[in-house]
């Protein structure tokens, strides 16, 4: 499994800065893994992470599994 499960960014000292942002609203965190409250999705071949909050406010569409441009 050598696939990265998020995308890297460069930072400007020439080191890798993991940022994962959500696909609804763009919060976004630094940290090599989204945290546990956020939802993964994989639509069109790409993993998207969505926020808690956007989780909440979306939760009957994620669970029906409809796609999210209907949300």
């Amino acid at each position: 499994m050598d696939e990265e499960t998020h995308p890297r960014n460069e930072r400007s000292d020439g080191q890798d800065a993991a940022v994962v942002a959500c696909a609804l609203c763009s919060a976004s965190v630094n940290s090599e893994t989204p945290p546990a409250t956020w939802t993964c999705s994989v639509e069109n071949g790409s993993r998207q992470y969505v926020c808690d909050t956007c989780a909440r406010t979306h939760i009957r569409a994620i669970e029906s599994r409809l796609d999210s441009a209907w949300w």
